[in-house]
């Protein structure tokens, strides 16, 4: 048997391919703006995680420019070892006193926070219990560590509730969360899940990737948004999406952090995040702070598409974020146009070829997630759209017009 059998025998992406809808890996020559150049064309973004505008932001590049002056373009070494700088430091401290804990520790990368945090913290007898759609990392984490694995249903908190009527209480038990589901769009109902879980001695983290600069009056995620910080142990957040670079971190109790420090092996035996990630990222907080008017912005805009949307007969599902979900509703259901290609194009025209990868050299084209890794979504046959500041009233509605012709 050849470990390589599995790679020839894979057709899945070829199958997509051969049937004009592969729309994955696509190469995209200019920054995350609103829009962007794909194949020489402009195309509108609306598959970005650029939640605040800031990627392109000329501070963030201008930090990022003068650390590699001072720093170089790397750390050469883990973090553990010689790949500390007095700028990974600056950061965690800005970062602690950000999201108002004790104290916080950077990783490069997003995944490795989840991977190294949930894989150290939960040991042999220990029960760390997750929702069925929370992030790959969060599973892969929790796969890591000797502990057991119990799911509940997506958001169900007396699902959860059942689970831990049965959970021995000599067992450390462990909830890690999605603040805001990347897939679905949809929030963690946080107040529930406090009170079900916090009575059976249960400590709680949640990953903010897609919360951080966008949930809460200062952007500190969904605990802030529902005026539960004390009652959150952990918060994991993302630097590649609202804070315009590369990297994690995760943020709590001081001798909880020092402890991931010393044993996440996702920390220690990986290379520093760069000087340059770094920079950017205390330059976006900065801005973060000091400008609530680009979340205000950003929230006007994901309310103008999804209200669009829905008035149109799109099923937006349960998103209350700025992922916004569109499929098939029933008043659109005889429609042979599904959403997805509708929605991909400014043009009529483009809009009939998109399921053929055709593109269109009169409108830009939407960035669309049309599949899934492990099960369909409720809103299988449509699209997921992610709204940011920086959309102009105008190009949304343009996006929008689309849909009516569907």
């Amino acid at each position: 048997m050849d470990i390589f059998e599995k790679c020839h025998k894979f057709r899945d992406a070829d199958v997509v391919k051969e049937a004009g809808l592969y729309l994955y890996f696509r190469t995209i020559s200019s920054a995350q703006d609103p829009v962007v150049t794909i194949d020489g064309k402009p195309v509108v973004m609306l598959g970005s995680n650029n939640y605040l505008g800031l990627t392109n932001h000329p501070e963030v590049k201008r930090a990022a420019q003068d650390a590699i002056a001072k720093y170089g373009t790397g750390c050469a070494g883990s973090r553990f070892l010689n790949g500390t700088l007095d700028i990974h430091i600056q950061l965690e401290e800005r970062l602690a006193a950000f999201m108002n804990k004790p104290a916080a520790v950077t990783f490069s990368t997003g995944f490795q926070v989840n991977l190294g945090v949930i894989s150290c913290l939960v040991e042999r007898g220990d029960v760390v219990y997750l929702d069925k759609l929370d992030h790959a990392c969060i599973i892969d984490g929790a796969r890591l560590g000797f502990g057991s694995v119990v799911k509940y249903n997506h958001n169900d908190m007396e699902d959860l509730g059942r689970r831990l009527k049965v959970h021995d209480a000599k067992k450390a038990a462990f909830v890690v969360v999605d603040g805001v589901f990347s897939m679905e769009g949809d929030v963690v109902n946080l107040p529930e899940l406090v009170r079900v879980a916090k009575p059976h001695g249960c400590r709680i983290m949640v990953d903010d990737a897609h919360s951080i600069g966008v949930f809460g009056a200062h952007g500190r995620g969904t605990a802030e948004h529902f005026g539960l910080e004390d009652e959150v142990d952990l918060v994991m957040g993302t630097f590649s999406k609202s804070l315009a670079s590369v990297g994690g971190f995760v943020a709590g109790e001081e001798r909880v952090i020092n402890f991931i420090k010393h044993r996440a092996r996702s920390l220690i035996f990986s290379a520093a995040a760069p000087p340059a990630s770094v920079a950017a990222v205390l330059k976006a907080v900065e801005i973060i702070e000091r400008e609530p008017e680009r979340r205000e912005r950003l929230w006007e805009n994901t309310h103008f598409m999804a209200e669009g949307l829905r008035s149109l007969g799109f099923d937006t599902g349960e998103s209350r974020s700025p992922i916004t979900i569109c499929g098939r509703s029933p008043r659109r259901a005889a429609s042979r146009a599904p959403p997805s290609a509708a929605m991909t194009s400014a043009s009529p025209q483009a809009a009939s070829r998109s399921r053929s990868g055709a593109r269109s050299s009169r409108g830009p084209l939407a960035s669309t997630i049309d599949f899934w890794d492990i099960k369909p979504p409720p809103w299988a046959g449509g699209g997921w759209f992610a709204c940011t500041l920086s959309h102009p009233s105008a190009g949304i509605t343009r996006v929008r017009s689309c849909g009516s012709r569907a």
